[in-house]
């Protein structure tokens, strides 16, 4: 029974040994599956490199990304399945609902072997070998920072286990959390030093790992170690190893953001040199002379959707945005009832268009020119409107006299919509409109298609792109799925300023980067001029408040938001608030645009972390499992 019991321990720790034998198969000649194969040159050495690029998250992917679709950022009609069972609460222990313990302990084990192995190559120089060495040592560490987000402490597959391991070898326990943070951030660093600076070869690399990236990332790991969740998080204070051992350290540690601090400025000062910058739309050739309002709107679109721009820091490059750009776009056309190729039906909620400010830059709680109390009144679009929505078009006050992120990343009942082929914005009344009432081309009606909410996402699609007048076709513009961009940097730097130092000018300077480039007045002269709460930015606690809206609205739908809220200790407000939307089934705008419920979230301690599961902790009795499951 032992032998048994060690066996079954060893399988389920490393469950890789069959499936690693199929990714031999497909990077070794002939079908030979063995490590002198793999090793026995430079060319299948890469491949086996490539290999273990193959387990990166798929940023963007529904079936993949969590961000997406397990929050409330994104909600989707009744019957969706997949990370939506998890916004709904379905999470459980016996299968848990996007597992991925197994496939990224499998993506470490095939990073150990590459390690172990990249010796043997007799055909490559030592330069690249450093890089590939580099490479691999990074990835090794991005897994284990995905499982740690996912599951919080976690065992630390630092060698890969013998066959012949023994038991007290297989059944390792979980390490404590500043333990995890400590490995990964001491992987990046041993790994940045031998990336190259840039990427000499777009054609062949793109999407291959950098200086910049790794020291993007090493400042996002020691601002997640810097967080609530895991800084100081009293909450997990009973969660410990069988042996007594605390997984969670219960004392919050200033110093964490001191280091995140620094960390983050060494990542932007990186990326400065080899030239990156806010990305702003002012191409070599445009067919009309545009207005400020659309190329500002183009600039926020086009930091995510335009390919490899001046923003990109990292981008995933197994990603494909097409099928997600068709499941956003709408188009619905009562008369044509077969379309398949688009389906509009990726809806915000009510609270994330209550998230973005009004024009004045400012929460629209906080506007004092702004009537939050009538937001959901009727009022008709006038002149000034004509770009963001269509002229003399009635919508609900919440729609109007917003910041531009929020005509850019949305789309809605009577709003313009930038591009479909229709480009000249001196011909407003000519610009693509939606029409979102029931019954109308654009509104709620076959299952599975269009809005369920009554607001579309925008921003993740090309203006480019192109519908024919039935749908029956689309032609799509494809970018890989952002992992880092400029933005995110900077917004991660004055979150950890601010923590460490408090507010003042270099905190205010990077978030009024991004405002800028947004189109809004910088953060002192919105809360002065605009505020209810004038002095907010003066505070750390204000500060952090202005920080942390900035970073919802500005990185909306690009999958942040599931992480943030979570390591901020946000969620269990956020998620615990009703999903609402227009009440769509309804002709006419009085009684469209009507706040519907359509889901009561529910969110609890269990849920900031994945569970075990219930099958791993029974095979490997070191294991124990997060709390509430």
């Amino acid at each position: 029974m032992k032998k048994y019991k060690l066996l079954a321990c060893f399988i389920l720790l490393v469950p890789f040994l069959l499936n690693s034998c199929k990714k031999f198969l497909d990077v070794v000649p002939d079908n030979v599956a063995t490590l002198d194969n793999a090793f026995k040159n430079r060319h299948e050495a890469e491949k086996f490199l490539f290999t273990c690029y193959s387990y990166m998250p798929k940023n963007g992917d529904l079936a993949d990304d969590p961000g997406m679709l397990a929050g409330d950022e994104i909600w989707r009609f009744e019957s969706a399945k997949g990370f939506m069972e998890v916004a709904r609460g379905f999470q459980n222990s016996v299968t848990p609902l996007g597992d991925r313990w197994q496939y990224y302990y499998q993506g470490i084990r095939n990073c150990n072997i590459f390690l172990e192995n990249i010796d043997k190559v007799p055909d490559i120089d030592e330069t690249e070998k450093r890089r590939w060495i580099a490479e691999t040592k990074f990835l090794k560490a991005y897994y284990h920072f995905y499982l740690m987000k996912m599951y919080g402490p976690v065992p630390l597959m630092k060698q890969n286990l013998a066959i012949d391991a023994g038991e007290n070898q297989v059944e390792v326990s979980r390490a404590p959390m500043d333990s995890c943070f400590n490995y990964v951030v001491q992987l990046i660093n041993e790994a940045a030093g031998d990336l190259p600076l840039t990427i000499d070869n777009p054609t062949k690399e793109l999407g291959r790992l950098t200086q910049p990236i790794a020291l993007a990332i090493k400042a996002e790991v020691l601002v997640y170690e810097a967080s609530p969740l895991f800084n100081g998080n009293a909450d997990m204070s009973t969660l410990k190893n069988h042996d007594g051992t605390p997984l969670f350290n219960a004392v919050y540690s200033k110093a964490k953001w001191d280091s995140a601090a620094v960390a983050c400025k060494q990542a932007i000062d990186l990326c400065h040199q080899v030239g990156m910058e806010l990305y702003k739309y002012n191409p070599d050739f445009q067919q009309y002379s545009l207005s400020d309002t659309i190329k500002t709107q183009l600039s926020i679109r086009n930091s995510v959707c335009e390919r490899w721009n001046s923003e990109v820091i990292w981008a995933n490059t197994q990603t494909n945005s097409t099928s997600l750009q068709k499941l956003m776009t709408p188009f619905w056309d009562p008369d044509n009832l077969d379309i398949t190729t688009i389906h509009g039906e990726l809806s915000p909620p009510l609270k994330i268009a209550e998230l973005f400010y009004t024009s004045n830059g400012v929460p629209i709680s906080e506007d004092k020119t702004w009537n939050y109390n009538k937001r959901y009144s009727l009022k008709t679009a006038g002149s000034n409107d004509k770009l963001y929505v269509r002229q003399g078009y009635t919508t609900a006050q919440l729609n109007l006299d917003r910041e531009p992120r929020f005509y850019a990343d949305l789309g809605f009942d009577g709003s313009v919509w930038y591009g479909q082929g229709m480009y000249d914005d001196k011909k407003p009344l000519d610009l693509f409109y939606l029409m979102a009432k029931y019954r109308q081309r654009n509104g709620y009606g076959k299952p599975g298609f269009g809005t369920v909410t009554g607001y579309f996402i925008k921003k993740l699609i090309h203006y480019e792109n192109v519908i024919d007048k039935k749908g029956n076709g689309y032609s799509v513009t494809a970018y890989p799925f952002i992992i880092m961009r400029l933005a995110d940097l900077y917004l991660l730097y004055a979150e950890a300023l601010n923590e460490s130092e408090g507010p003042g000018n270099e905190v205010y300077d990077y978030v009024n980067k991004v405002r800028q480039r947004a189109g809004l007045p910088t953060v002192q002269t919105s809360w002065d001029l605009y505020s209810i709460n004038g002095s907010k930015y003066t505070t750390p606690n204000g500060m952090r408040d202005i920080i942390h809206q900035e970073r919802l609205i500005e990185l909306a739908f690009e999958g942040k938001r599931f992480w943030d809220l979570r390591r901020w200790k946000e969620a269990a407000t956020q998620l615990n608030m009703p999903v609402k939307g227009w009440d769509l089934q309804q002709e006419d705008a009085a009684y469209y645009y009507r706040p519907s419920v359509l889901y009561n979230q529910t969110f609890g301690l269990k849920d900031y972390f994945w569970p075990i599961r219930t099958s791993a902790l029974s095979m490997n009795g070191n294991l124990v499992q997060n709390i509430g499951w």
